[in-house]
């Protein structure tokens, strides 16, 4: 049975897999850096080592990060490195098999879903997060 990690982010909620989750980090403290995508809100110093932090729900929507205070991040293994969602808060811990979605362009970063609290939650392909960050900053690179 496989594990996921319910997050908040901009409104709605996503399952993290649990095995990709390196820890979560209460008011991390990021550093803005120039030239990124909209969704990047800089760097963090986590146990010493420096990650990206990016808003997840941003990320998602191609929208402009809402208005920000200190929140959560999770940091995960996502493609060849580590990335920090920064999300509104971290739920729950989900021990479910994920229902796979089919991959019909609508919710291209979704492996599957989860049913918590009567709701499913779309489980995050790291994969293709990676994929999508790589892809938004080469549309962003001149």
């Amino acid at each position: 049975m496989k594990g996921y990690l319910v997050v908040r982010a901009g409104g709605d909620r996503y399952g993290l897999p649990i095995g990709e989750v390196v820890e979560v980090v209460d008011d991390a403290a990021t550093e803005p850096v120039p030239g990124g995508l909209p969704a990047v809100l800089g760097v963090a110093r986590i146990r010493g080592r420096m990650v990206p932090v990016v808003h997840l729900g941003a990320l998602l929507t191609d929208c402009a990060p809402s208005e920000r205070e200190r929140r959560t991040v999770v940091v995960t293994r996502c493609g060849a490195g580590r990335v920090a969602f920064e999300v509104d808060d971290a739920d729950a811990v989900v021990r479910d098999v994920a229902i796979p979605v089919s991959q019909d362009g609508k919710a291209p970063w979704a492996s599957g879903v989860v049913r918590h609290d009567e709701a499913l939650i779309p489980i995050l392909d790291m994969d293709m997060l990676d994929e999508r960050l790589a892809i938004r900053s080469g549309e962003a690179t001149p």
